[in-house]
């Protein structure tokens, strides 16, 4: 997963507030709730030494999608009194998270959007189809284009008659002109939103000639034909539940392929695991994927610099005597490390295990 949507967060070099936060609305008090937590954050964000302007900033921007059902959550990040970044999270974090750090903690909004793919959702039929682009982690779709091409005589007749033959090719030059429409409109969503997946369902007639006229938008976005369509609320719900089973089923395959070269490599020795031997290699800029474990209960406190963001040490002496070199736990300056050294990022997941849950794949 490229890591480039957080480099906003490193633009300041005062103390940053993280906050991620559990914004679900599944009961009638929900607003409710999210107030206590944040209220229950606030306080110990103030007894962090959190800035009163950074809790004010936040103060306004709490509150998740108000209009979206479900579980949900958000991550927020502040910083000399300016909202660095608001990220929704498809997932509800575990707990609240609440940190005043010399840098963000951007390990809970990282490993959420680990878990989701930019993804274009084709229905299809023979007048048309709607295409719906989703980014990364979003709950709604930035771009929605709904197509009717002409209906004129689109359904086929029986008869076999000669006179008949021209109303045959008419409407399969319907149908051919219809699905070349949603080509283009499927190909401008993938470019939209640089998907990675596009998911195809509907009328199995235009289902196939639009296999037809969509080679793949880029090498590497999968298409993935799944059931239900556009036609009626049962077939579009059966296409949202597809879609949802697809897309579980491309992550894992996605997550699993990079562990899985992870192993490989670390039995060839291309790959490297444990703390002290991915810092230096963040350092060297030779890191191509970060890769962390979720539970960073055992991280110790490293060492970093500002002139410097990719140099991380055990002791401040490690940094070539940075009078402004300043301390956090390990994880929020790997990824730091990681961000601004343009390296991607991949959640360790079990039954995968490393010297302590961080491993990296070289780019050389």
């Amino acid at each position: 997963m490229d890591l480039a949507f957080l480099q906003p967060l490193y633009a300041d070099g005062a103390s940053v507030v993280s906050v991620h936060l559990d914004t679900s609305r599944v009961t009638h008090d929900a607003d409710k709730q999210i107030e206590l937590r944040w209220r229950a954050a606030r306080r110990s964000l103030g007894e962090q030494g959190a800035d009163e302007a950074d809790l004010a900033v936040l103060d306004d921007a709490v509150g998740g999608a108000p209009d979206l059902p479900g579980p949900q959550g958000e991550a927020l990040f502040a910083s000399a009194g300016r909202l660095l970044g608001a990220f929704a999270l498809v997932e509800p974090p575990v707990a609240v998270g609440a940190q005043v750090l010399p840098v963000p903690d951007p390990l809970g909004v990282t490993i959420d959007r680990d878990h989701q793919l930019p993804h274009v959702v084709v229905a299809v039929d023979r007048e048309g189809a709607d295409v719906e682009a989703y980014p990364a982690a979003a709950h709604e779709p930035t771009m929605r284009r709904t197509f009717n091409g002409s209906t004129l005589h689109i359904s086929r007749v029986r008869a076999g008659a000669e006179a008949m033959a021209s109303f045959h090719r008419r409407t399969v030059n319907l149908w051919t002109e219809n699905t070349e429409q949603v080509a283009d409109d499927v190909r401008a969503a993938v470019a939209g939103v640089e998907a990675a997946v596009v998911l195809v369902a509907g009328d199995p007639k235009a289902v196939g000639l639009l296999r037809e006229h969509l080679a793949a938008p880029r090498p590497d976005v999968e298409v993935v034909y799944v059931e239900g369509g556009r036609t009626d609320t049962s077939a579009q719900e059966a296409l949202r539940a597809s879609v949802d089973a697809a897309m579980h089923d491309v992550r894992a395959g996605r997550q699993r392929a990079v562990l899985e070269r992870l192993e490989a490599e670390l039995a060839g020795g291309r790959a490297l695991q444990g703390i002290p031997a991915v810092r230096e290699a963040l350092a060297e800029g030779r890191v191509e994927t970060l890769l962390l474990a979720a539970d960073r209960s055992g991280d110790p406190v490293l060492f970093a610099s500002r002139r410097d963001p990719r140099a991380l040490g055990t002791e401040p002496a490690a940094l070539g005597g940075d009078t402004a070199a300043f301390s956090a736990p390990a994880a929020p300056l790997l990824l730091r490390s990681a961000v601004l050294g343009g390296a991607s990022f991949t959640e360790i997941l079990p039954p995968m295990r490393c010297t302590d849950g961080v491993a990296a794949l070289l780019r050389y």
